[in-house]
C-alpha cells in the first residue's frame, strides 16, 4: 500500500467508524451468530498473494460487524461498560499511526511526560493526595498483578524475585467473597497459590466482615503464614458490594499489610464529590486502581495504576539489562520499571484528547446521569408486582428477578430463561449472576451515548419479555 493508497483507505475506514456508531442504535446488542459461524466463513490459509484492499474492506463489512456484540451500544447493560468515546478514538488513531514503543523516556520522551502528567490529572479528578504517583496498565488485573507481586516482595524483604519462593513461610493475602477473580489468577502468576489468598466473609451488604478479617490475621500468624497483603474491594462485579475502605485500612496498615483497592469500574464515579464516600479511607491504602476504559469513555486498554510510594513498585518490577538503560539523563522516568510489560502502547494520548474534549464537568454529567437512570429504573421495576429487587441500587447498577406470584416452577430456571430471552430479542443487553444462592440479573447503566429513553426502552423490555415467558408457560 503507496501513501495515496493509505490515505484514502484512512479515510474510508473513519466514514465507516462513524456510519457504524450512528447504527448502532438500529442493530441488535449481542451478536446473533452462532459458535463457528463466522469462522466458516473466513479461508482456511493463510493467501500466498496480496489481496486487493477493496476486497479485503468488503468481507470486513460482510463478516465482521454482524459478528460483533456492541460494546458501544447505547444500550449495553451487561458486564460493566467498555467506552470509547469519540474524541478519545481519534486520538487511539493517532497513536497507532505513529506506531510509538513507549517502554523507555528515551524511546518516547513525549508519552512518557504526557503520561506523568495525565496520572496526575486523574489524581486531581479523583481528589487524591499529590504523594501518589503512577502509571497506565493495561488492565485493572495487570495491575493487581503488580500489586500482589510487590506484597510478595515486600514481605519476603525484596528476595523473592532472586531466590523464589523456596522454603519461605506461605504468604498470605486477604480479601472479601465479593472481589474479582483477577485477584485468584494474581496469586497463580505470583507463585502465592490460590490457597494463600484468604477469602473473608462479608456482610448482608456484601462488605467485608472486619472481625472476622482481623480474626483470620491473627489465626494465620499463629499457623505460622505470613500475612503479606489486603485487596479492599469498592464495586465489586457481581452486585458492586464495597468494602468499608476506612476500616479495612486501618486494620491493614496496623498488620504492616500491603493495602491494593480494587475500584475497577466505580473508580471513575469518584470523579464527582457526592459519591466519594463509597471509598473513604483509600488515602490510606497504598496502591489502587480504577479503569477509564470503562466508564470514563477511553477506548480499551486504559487502567490508571496509582502507587503511594513508586520507589516499591520499582523496585519489586524493574530489570535494567545494558541495552534498556538511558545514560546522561537524570530524573527520567522509565514506565516499564512499573509494568510486568516491557513493550508499552501510548495510552496517554487518548486521556488527555478525552479530559480535554469532554471536559470533568461533562463526564461527571454522563456518570450522575447513569445513577440516576438506573435508580429509576430500579424503583419501576420495584413497582411491578412480578419483580423484586435483589440488591439495591451501588452507583448505576442493580439486580432483580423475575418472581410471578403462583409460580409452580424452579425461579431460577425462569431467570435464566428470561435474560437469555431478553439477549436474543437484541434490543438491550443483560448478564446474570448469583446472589445469596439464588440467580438474579444484573443491570448497569453505562454507555458513553446512552440517554434516558434508552432506561425506558429497557423498562419495556424487561416486562414485556417476562410476561411472554410466563403466559408461555400458564
Amino acid at each position: 500500500m503507496d501513501k495515496s493508497e493509505f490515505r484514502n483507505w484512512s479515510r474510508r475506514a473513519s466514514d465507516w467508524s462513524a456510519d457504524y456508531l450512528e447504527s448502532l442504535p438500529e442493530r441488535p446488542v449481542r451478536a446473533q451468530v452462532r459458535p463457528g459461524e463466522i469462522g466458516r466463513m473466513i479461508a482456511d490459509s493463510p493467501p500466498e498473494s496480496a489481496h486487493a484492499m477493496e476486497e479485503i474492506f468488503a468481507d470486513f463489512e460482510r463478516i465482521i460487524p454482524g459478528g460483533m456484540t456492541h460494546w458501544q451500544h447505547p444500550r449495553f447493560f451487561a458486564y460493566f461498560p467498555s467506552n470509547a468515546a469519540p474524541a478519545a478514538v481519534i486520538a487511539e488513531q493517532l497513536a497507532t499511526a505513529i506506531g510509538a514503543q513507549c517502554m523507555l523516556w528515551q524511546t518516547s520522551p513525549a508519552a512518557t511526560e504526557l503520561e506523568v502528567r495525565m496520572i496526575d490529572w486523574l489524581r486531581q479528578a479523583l481528589d487524591l493526595p499529590e504523594e501518589f504517583k503512577g502509571t497506565f496498565q493495561d488492565t485493572a488485573s495487570s495491575a493487581t498483578l503488580c500489586a500482589v507481586l510487590t506484597m510478595r516482595e515486600r514481605a519476603l524483604d525484596w528476595k523473592g524475585n532472586k531466590a523464589g519462593l523456596f522454603g519461605q513461610k506461605p504468604l498470605r493475602v486477604y480479601a472479601s467473597k465479593g472481589t474479582h477473580s483477577s485477584i485468584d489468577k494474581a496469586m497463580w502468576v505470583a507463585g502465592l497459590g490460590q490457597d494463600n489468598l484468604v477469602h473473608i466473609p462479608v456482610d448482608e451488604n456484601g462488605a467485608i466482615r472486619i472481625d472476622d478479617l482481623k480474626t483470620a490475621i491473627l489465626t494465620d500468624r499463629e499457623a505460622g503464614y505470613q500475612p503479606a497483603g489486603l485487596v479492599v474491594c469498592v464495586g465489586g462485579t457481581s452486585t458492586g458490594a464495597t468494602d468499608d475502605v476506612a476500616a479495612a485500612c486501618a486494620v491493614g496498615r496496623a498488620e504492616g499489610l500491603y493495602i491494593h483497592v480494587d475500584a475497577a469500574w466505580a473508580g471513575s464515579a469518584m470523579i464527582c464529590p457526592e459519591f466519594r464516600h463509597l471509598w473513604a479511607g483509600v488515602e490510606q491504602a497504598d496502591s489502587i486502581v480504577f479503569n477509564p476504559h470503562k466508564w470514563l469513555g477511553a477506548p480499551m486498554e486504559c487502567s490508571a495504576h496509582f502507587v503511594r510510594d513508586p520507589e516499591t513498585l520499582v523496585r519489586t518490577l524493574a530489570i535494567q539489562p545494558e541495552y534498556l538503560k538511558t545514560y546522561g539523563k537524570e530524573g527520567l522516568v522509565n514506565f516499564s520499571e512499573w509494568s510486568v510489560q516491557l513493550g508499552r502502547r501510548f495510552r496517554a494520548l487518548k486521556i488527555w484528547f478525552l479530559l480535554r474534549a469532554y471536559g470533568l464537568d461533562g463526564l461527571r454529567t454522563m456518570i450522575r446521569n447513569h445513577v440516576a437512570w438506573s435508580q429509576r429504573l430500579a424503583e419501576r421495576l420495584a413497582g411491578e408486582p412480578d419483580f423484586e429487587i435483589t440488591t439495591q441500587p451501588v452507583l448505576s447498577l442493580f439486580s432483580f428477578r423475575y418472581a410471578p406470584k403462583g409460580h409452580a416452577g424452579d425461579l431460577d430456571e425462569l431467570n435464566r430463561r428470561l435474560v437469555n430471552a431478553i439477549n436474543d430479542d437484541g434490543r438491550i443487553y443483560l448478564t446474570q449472576t448469583l446472589h445469596d444462592g439464588r440467580q438474579v440479573i444484573r443491570f448497569t447503566a453505562g454507555p458513553f451515548e446512552m440517554e434516558e429513553q434508552d432506561a425506558e426502552i429497557a423498562f419495556d423490555t424487561i416486562c414485556g419479555i417476562a410476561r411472554g415467558l410466563e403466559s408461555e408457560a400458564g
